[in-house]
Order: C-alpha cells, then structure tokens, then sequence
C-alpha cells in the first residue's frame, strides 16, 4: 500500500472513529437525555466559562515564557510574541493531527527565529518530559484522594497493574537497545539520525543547564496549576456538579489529559467529552450533567485555541516580515 495513503489513514481513521463515536452516541440516546444535555450547556454560566478560558490563555502565555528559559542556555533568545503564537499553532495543528503541532513549534521557531530545528525541538521533548512528570505527580494525587473508588474500579474491570509495569519495563528496554544500535553502528542512514539526535539531546540537555530553574519551576507549577483550575471552575458552570469535590476534578483531570494527548484535540478514538463525562457518572453524578461539563470544558477550549492559532498563523509573517525566512 502507499506510504502516503497509509500515513493519511492513521491520521483520519481516528478522527472519523471519534466523529461515528460521538454520532452514535448522540443518535442512541433518548430524546429526553439529548434535550437535558442541550439545556445543561445552554444553561451553563457563561461567566465561570470566560474565567477557564482566561486561565487557559495565562497558561499558554506562561508556557511560552517557559520556553525562553530552554532556549537561552543554547545563545537564543526568542521574542515572546513569537513564542506565544508557536505555542497556539502547535496547538491548532495538534486538533488534526496527534502531536504534529511540536514539530510545527520546533519549525516556526527555526524559521522566525532562526534557532536550528532540532534544537528547539529538543527543548520541546525537555517540556514534555517536565510536563509529563507534572501529570504523574498530579495523577498520583488522585488517586490518593479517591483511592477507595479507583482500587473498586480496577477489580471490577480485571486490570492487573503488574502486566502494565511489564509493558512499560519491555518500552525501555527496547528504548535502550535501539539507543546501542544508534550509538555503534555505521551505517549511513544510523549515522545520520544519530547526527540529529545529538542536536536533539543538546536542547534536550538545557533543562540542566539553565540558570533559571527555579523560574522555569514557578512556571511549571503555574502551567499544571491554571490547567486544573480551568478544569475546575467549570463545575460552577453546571449547577448539579457543584458538589464534586477536588479529588473527582483531578480524576476527570487525568482521564481528559489522556484523551487529549492521545487523540486529534480529544476528538479521536477517546472522545473528550464522553470520557470526562463518564467519570462524574462514575461517581455518582448524573450522566448529562458530566457530558455537559465534557462538552463545555472541550468546546469552549477548542474554540479559543482555533481562534488564537489561526490568527498567530496570520500574524507570524505579518510581524516577522522584515526578517529573511
């Protein structure tokens, strides 16, 4: 089969499977429980809806100033308007394909900044590497908060935690083999990624070099701090959700974070909404209650993050236009 039509299915497949998933679970569902989910978002406050998005915004404006100390051990000092708007496109381009929007970051840096791709690439893979202990940590909480609940759940769906660890034991392992290989071979197309990756392992290693760590710190707690907080204000949003308590937000929390780096902006296989939803249902709320919250959280997000993403994508020519690309 071609190579092109191959990638291109991987790509549209799960966005298809996610649109048939939602349609479905749409088209199945009562015409009472459509028209209480319609009313729980149109009756949502539109004011606690304002303040996740401003909390969303402060995120990405922090992220984007976090960058800056990645980048400044390796000579570069990129303008936060540049920053900020790579950060938004990577985002837009995330809602079609999975993780795409870090190399469009790493190449809008290359070229409005002229810093090497793989550089700023690396201190991309830095910021994932922080962020994902950021979402252990905070996993780690929840489940301390709702460990009663959790522990039910995974006996009742038969989830062995060992054969996980085994999984995730045999990954870096393999990791670790194919690294050897990278390391010793000769061969061409083996010395040329090797090249890469160790332009890649430089940006990678400005996290230790920095002088600014307990900034980048501040604004990591600050980035993982304003994500929960988005999450959390949205509950106000819906009055039957006013009682979850924190524990049930971080829960809802890590399901969504999974779904979103999984999927096309949580719309692929694992609907965003559908599974957030299915936490509060979980814990004992009402169904349409959660798939309002879902349902708000996502689309109040995606629309902003359409919105500012296109307009960085017009502006970043626009104000970077006296500069040779």
């Amino acid at each position: 089969m071609n190579p092109k039509l191959i990638k291109f299915l991987k790509i549209i497949l799960p966005f298809l499977l996610g649109v048939f998933l939602i349609w479905y679970f749409l088209s199945t569902a009562t015409p009472e429980y459509r028209q209480e989910l319609l009313r729980n978002i149109k009756n949502a406050d539109p004011f606690w809806v304002i303040i996740s998005l401003t909390l969303g915004i402060i995120s990405h404006l922090s992220r984007a100033y976090r960058w800056k100390f990645l980048l400044k051990p390796l000579g570069y000092n990129p303008k936060l308007y540049n920053s900020f708007m790579a950060v938004m496109v990577g985002y837009l381009a995330n809602l079609g394909i999975p993780r795409s929007g870090e190399i469009l970051r790493g190449f809008t840096a290359s070229t409005y900044e002229k810093i090497p791709f793989e550089k700023a690439f690396g201190t991309i893979v830095s910021e994932r590497i922080t962020d994902l202990i950021m979402l252990i940590i905070i996993t780690s909480v929840a489940g301390v908060l709702q460990t009663e609940y959790l522990l039910n759940f995974l006996e009742e769906k038969n989830v062995n935690p060992f054969v996980t660890l085994g999984v995730i034991l045999t990954l870096i392992l393999t990791g670790l083999l194919g690294l050897r290989i990278l390391k010793y071979s000769s061969n061409k197309w083996i010395v040329k990624i090797r090249d890469f990756g160790i332009g890649l392992l430089e940006g990678m290693k400005s996290i230790f070099t920095m002088k600014q760590k307990w900034a980048f710190l501040f604004h990591t707690i600050l980035i993982w701090g304003l994500y929960v907080a988005m999450f959390y204000v949205i509950k106000f949003a819906v009055p039957n959700l006013n009682d979850a308590s924190l524990g049930i937000i971080l829960v809802a929390f890590v399901v969504g974070s999974f779904s979103m780096s999984t999927t096309n902006g949580g719309i692929g296989i694992l609907p965003f909404p559908i599974v957030v939803g299915a936490v509060f249902v979980f814990f004992g709320f009402e169904k349409s209650d959660g798939e309002a919250f879902g349902w708000i959280l996502w689309g109040s997000q995606t629309a902003i993050n359409i919105m500012v993403g296109a307009l960085s994508f017009l502006f970043l020519p626009i104000l970077n236009r006296g500069k040779k690309t």
